[in-house]
This record gives structure tokens, C-alpha cells and sequence, in this order.
């Protein structure tokens, strides 16, 4: 007997994929690429004078020119953030006519020779400029031969870094976060400066570090714009220059010192032009709920610290929906409505308009006695939690959860225990400590879910809440949220596509479909007349559309169902059939039902303790049928086999669309 052959791993270094090889016709043209890139760096190193090289660096006049190079550099990066910043946010989060020119303009100084940008700046900015005489006459600035005109040369060619590295990574940033930051309350500054900044540091720093060197190693446009002043403006590479003509060997000295400063910053970057942001750094592998700490449920607690909304303050929602949405809301204090309906309905558009965030679609909204239609997201008092709960991954679950407290003037001691109240209510207490990278899926909507309760909002807009969550937390965290919107003073607005949860936390269910209502009612009647069969299926029941005739109903996809129900001729309606209601047979049956279809078993599926059959037809839409295990035994149902089913005509219920 052969023992099997093992192949050997690939050296390191030279994994490719199977059956590949370099092509020599690219392979030769990217060896002599690196070569020539290569040639002039070594070319330096081979000719740097190594015994003088400390005498060459420690000269009084490269002294000079290197402290007024930091100078210079420094102060252009500090321009550049002033500045850039601001720009880079308005490319990447503002739509305005002429976009495409200001992104031309800010990579126009990359492209630019520098002595061009250099006479471009003296014609600007000089004293016959066009904006140069104006600035020396009315406040006495001089800009070409200072100082000051070598920082507005280097911040003129390095800015475009910052700004081009800043707008890909705020580009990449998801906005939920700051649109989650301001419905808990927080201004756009505050927005600014306390999510967006922090999310996109990485990217900052990259593009910081990028401006810096590149205004470091400035020449043309400094010494077109600045001249070539000693002490003034004789930066480090127009000493290079200067020594050249006299010292080749010091000018490669100070040529190796700026090499070795830009290969420092490179290998700082590693490579990374835009960095990254926290929202797209690599997570640890999350824990899962069953395996993760977590605080049992909480009992008998005290009732969080509220600073937006007292119990006794009541709010009634009147909403009038425009645009994609067509539709009138209108709930008194206290009330939830769970919005159900398929994919594309308009349920999160909805709640967006509510918002005030998209422009889909526009809410005339008031809120008890106060209009806010016109009202920006962070003064509606709306707080909502988004299906990916966007918690802000540079904060602790304790200070994300206190955050819309805090940006509502709470101060921060007391912001923080009514956050760790909250956290203890929905079972992860003892996780406020960790960042959301280190918290499960369930444990962080757990932790959103928090952070907008805290907040006490005067109209509470959840997009799934509990979809993340297990079963055994799901059922704990409804409890909880059952507890508190009961006491609710406002509104509450639950997306959601589970009717267990449609049924015990909400006093009414809209139905959404293509951005209208098609019924709003309590839970009970959604539950026995569906008005969509979308709905009618999510709860579990079989729902045929067709044409009312005169003993049932005429079915779209084909076909005839006879019910007891009687509508008028030629109306709309839906056939709703409990799958408990549909009898299987492996005979045609005889007897008293008035709907027999053949069919064949094509999936079958376990619903708690019964199983659920579909069977599909030629004669009738697919089926479903909900049977005991040993009915499915006795009756050897298995994937394919033929079976007859049957529906009596009063278990048939007809509702008029």
C-alpha cells in the first residue's frame, strides 16, 4: 500500500496561483521600473561623504535652513488643516453645482510645474497681484520674499494631500453615525468634532504626515514666490540648490537628510495614502451572545435619569408623509406602531423623513403642541436606532450610551450612571467598559438600543431593534422594551418583520407597500384580515389574490377557489387560508371539501412542534400546510412525493383589496 504524498509549500515569498507564471514581456519592464526608481537613491547613498557627513549637517547655515524648513513646514500643515479639513468634508458630504471644478482645482497643484505655480502665486498674491496690493495697503502684509510667502507656497502644493487623503476616508465613512449622533441631539459641530473627527483620524494622520514631508521638500514654487533669502526664506532645498553650485558634497549630505525624513514618513504610513477609519478597521472575532459576560435581567432598578423629556410630558405625533411616501400619521402619547411590509415598502424612508434625512420624502411633523418640520435633526427631540445600530467605535457601550445625554447639556457624572442604568436594564451592565469591536452583534443593538432609551426622545423611531439578537435575548429585551414604552410619553415607530414582535409591542400596525399605507390597524385585525399578502404570509398564512365571483374567488395566477364568504363581482380581494386549515392526503379525498388540488411535496420545515409542508401545483398557487410529525409519518411525506390537499370553503376568509 502507497502512503499518500504530501506537497511541499511554496517558499516564502513566491506564493502565486496555480498553473500561473510572471510573463517575461512584464516582468523585464517592472525590473527595469524598480531600477530606475531604485538608481537615483543609491546613487546618493554611494556618494554621500560619510566621514563629513556630521560636519556638513551641523554647519551654522544648514542649521538655519533646517530650522527655517520646520518652521515653514509646520506652519503649512497647520494652514492646511485649517483649511483642508473643512474642504475635504465638503467634497465628500455636500452635492453643490461646480464640484467637479473645486476637485480640479485642488489636484490642479499636484499637476502644476512648481515654478509656474510659483509665478501663479506672485500674480496672485504679489504685491501687483490681484489680491496682493490690496493686503499690503489695507493691513501692511508683504507676502513674496518673507517667511510668510514660503508658507503660503509650501501649503499652496502640499495641501492637496490632505485634502485628497481626508476625502477618500470620509468618503468610506458610513454617514449613520453622524446621523444617529444628531438625532440623539448632537449639533453639527459637535457632530463634527466628536464622531467624524475621531472616525476618520487615521486617514487625517496619513494625510497630515503626507502634507508635512511634501512641504518639507518644497523648491519651485518657494523660490519663484519667496526667493532664495538666507535666514528668511532659504528653506532646506534651496540650500541643496545653493550648495551645488559650491559644495557638491555637503548638497549631498543635506539631500541624504531629506531622503531619509521622506522614507521615514512612508515607512511610518506603510503605504496607506488615505489610512483607514475605525468603521473599516479589522475587528476581533466577535463573542456570541451564549458565550459572552452579561448581567442578568435587572429587577426592581431604579428608573434612569431623563433630562429631555419628564413623565409627565405627553406628545402626540401628527405626521403628513410627501414624496415617495404618501401618507398621514396621527397617535396619541404612549402609542407604538409596529411599520411592517416587504423590501422596497418605504419603511426605512419613513422613518428617515421623520428624521428629516432624506430627500425621498418630507414629514410635515408635529410633536404635542410643536411644529419641527422645520426643525434640523438634532432639535426634533427624534432619536432613532438604525438596523446596523452604528454605535461609534472609538467610544466605550457606556459612553456611547450616554452620549445623547451628554449632548444635551447632561453633565457627565449624571449622564454616566443613568447610561449604566440603562445598560443594566437590557443585560450588559458589565460590558460598558469594551468598544463595540469587542462586543457581539447582539450585545451592541442591546448597547443602541440603550443609547436611544437614555436619551428620552419625544418620538422614538427603531429599524429592527431586535433583529441581531437570539431568541432567549430576544424575548428578555421585548420584555424590556414593552416595560418602557409603556410609560412613554411619546411615539413609538418599530420596522420590523417579526409578527411576534408586531403583535405584543405594538398597539397598531401600519402596512406599508411602494410608500403607502395599505392598513393601519390594531395587531389583532392586521393579524385575521390582512389587506397584503406579503403580511398575510409573514404571520404565517397562505394569501392568493384574485377576482370576487359568485361563489369565491378567481385566482391571479390561475385557477378557482370556492369560499363561503361572498363579495361583489369583479372586486379585488384576498383569500387568506391558515396552513392549520389546509388537509393533506396521498388520496384524492371525497366528502365535503370544496377545494381538492394535486400537488407535490417540496419542502418540508419544523414549526415548533409541527411541521410546516409546502406543496406546489399545477392547478393552484404554492400551499403551505402545518401537519403534527406523526400525521407526516403515517402519510410518509418526504420531498417529491405526490399528495392531494384540501381547503373546506369556510376556512376560506376573503379580504376586499
Amino acid at each position: 500500500m502507497r502512503s499518500p504524498r504530501t506537497l511541499a509549500p511554496p517558499p516564502a515569498g513566491r506564493l502565486r496561483a496555480p498553473g500561473t507564471r510572471t510573463p517575461l514581456a512584464l516582468a523585464v519592464p517592472a525590473l527595469v521600473a524598480i531600477a530606475f526608481l531604485l538608481m537615483p537613491l543609491v546613487g546618493i547613498l554611494a556618494r554621500t561623504p560619510w566621514n563629513d557627513l556630521g560636519t556638513h549637517l551641523t554647519s551654522p547655515d544648514v542649521l538655519e535652513a533646517l530650522r527655517l524648513s520646520l518652521v515653514v513646514s509646520f506652519c503649512a500643515l497647520g494652514l492646511s488643516l485649517l483649511l483642508g479639513v473643512p474642504l475635504a468634508w465638503l467634497l465628500a458630504r455636500v452635492s453643490f453645482p461646480g464640484k467637479a471644478l473645486v476637485r480640479s482645482l485642488v489636484l490642479l497643484p499636484m499637476v502644476l510645474p512648481p515654478t509656474v505655480g510659483g509665478v501663479a502665486l506672485l500674480l496672485g498674491f504679489g504685491r501687483r497681484g490681484l489680491l496682493g496690493g490690496w493686503l499690503e495697503n489695507t493691513f501692511g502684509i508683504v507676502l513674496p520674499f518673507h517667511t510668510s510667502g514660503a508658507v503660503v507656497a509650501a501649503t499652496f502644493v502640499a495641501m492637496p494631500f490632505l485634502v485628497i487623503s481626508l476625502e477618500g476616508t470620509l468618503a468610506g465613512l458610513r454617514t449613520s453615525y453622524e446621523e444617529t449622533a444628531a438625532s440623539l441631539g448632537a449639533s453639527p459641530v459637535r457632530v463634527f468634532c466628536t464622531v467624524t473627527l475621531p472616525m476618520v483620524a487615521p486617514g487625517l494622520a496619513a494625510g497630515a504626515a503626507l502634507t508635512w514631508a511634501r512641504a518639507l521638500g518644497e523648491f519651485g514654487a518657494t523660490i519663484t514666490f519667496a526667493g532664495n533669502l538666507p535666514g528668511t526664506t532659504q528653506t532646506l532645498p534651496l540650500q541643496v540648490y545653493l550648495l551645488l553650485q559650491g559644495s557638491p558634497e555637503a548638497a549631498t549630505s543635506v539631500a541624504l537628510l531629506l531622503l531619509v525624513i521622506a522614507m521615514a514618513v512612508l515607512v511610518a504610513l506603510r503605504g496607506r495614502w488615505t489610512g483607514g477609519t475605525t468603521d473599516r478597521a479589522a475587528r476581533p472575532v466577535r463573542a456570541t451572545d451564549d458565550t459572552a459576560p452579561a448581567s442578568p435581567p435587572a429587577t426592581g432598578i431604579e428608573e434612569p435619569v431623563t433630562t429631555s423629556a419628564a413623565p409627565e410630558e405627553r406628545w402626540p405625533l401628527h405626521a403628513e408623509v410627501t414624496g415617495f411616501n404618501e401618507l398621514t400619521l396621527d397617535a396619541g402619547p404612549g402609542t407604538t406602531i409596529a411599520v411592517v411590509g416587504p423590501n422596497g415598502a418605504g419603511k426605512t424612508t419613513l422613518l428617515r423623513a421623520l428624521l428629516g434625512l432624506t430627500p425621498r420624502a418630507r414629514a410635515t411633523l408635529r410633536l404635542g403642541a410643536t411644529d419641527v418640520t422645520t426643525l434640523p435633526p438634532h432639535r426634533r427631540g427624534v432619536a432613532w436606532v438604525p438596523q446596523d445600530g452604528a454605535l461609534f467605535p472609538h467610544l466605550s457601550a457606556l459612553s456611547n450610551t450616554a452620549y445623547g445625554l451628554r449632548a444635551q447639556g447632561t453633565p457627565r457624572p449624571e449622564a454616566r450612571r443613568a447610561a449604566q442604568l440603562w445598560l443594566d436594564r437590557l443585560g450588559v451592565g458589565p460590558l460598558g467598559h469594551r468598544k463595540p469591536a469587542q462586543l457581539s452583534g447582539g450585545q451592541a443593538q442591546r448597547v443602541a438600543l440603550a443609547r436611544a432609551l437614555a436619551a428620552r426622545p419625544r418620538l422614538l423611531l427603531l429599524d429592527e431593534p431586535l433583529a441581531a439578537l437570539d431568541q432567549t435575548t430576544r424575548a428578555h429585551v421585548r420584555h424590556t422594551l414593552r416595560g418602557h414604552l409603556a410609560g412613554f410619553g411619546g411615539v413609538c415607530l418599530i420596522v420590523t418583520h417579526d409578527p411576534v414582535e408586531a403583535v405584543s409591542l405594538a398597539d397598531r400596525v401600519l402596512v406599508l407597500d411602494d410608500g403607502r399605507a395599505l392598513q393601519d390597524a390594531p395587531p389583532a385585525e392586521v393579524t385575521r384580515h390582512p389587506r397584503s399578502p406579503w403580511v398575510a404570509r409573514m404571520l404565517g398564512r397562505n394569501a392568493w389574490p384574485g377576482t370576487a365571483t359568485g361563489d369565491g374567488l378567481a385566482l391571479t395566477g390561475g385557477g378557482h377557489l370556492v369560499a363561503a364568504d361572498r363579495l361583489p363581482d369583479g372586486a379585488r380581494a384576498l383569500a387568506i387560508i391558515a396552513p392549520e386549515a389546509v388537509s393533506v392526503h396521498l388520496d384524492k379525498p371525497t366528502g365535503s371539501p370544496r377545494n381538492v388540488w394535486p400537488g407535490i411535496v417540496r419542502e418540508i420545515t419544523s414549526a415548533g412542534s409541527r411541521l410546516r409542508i409546502l406543496v406546489t401545483s399545477d392547478e393552484a398557487p404554492d400551499l403551505v400546510a402545518e401537519i403534527t410529525p406523526s400525521a407526516a409519518l403515517e402519510l410518509g411525506l418526504a420531498d417529491g412525493v405526490s399528495v392531494w390537499t384540501s381547503v373546506k370553503a369556510t376556512e376560506v376568509s376573503l379580504v376586499t383589496l
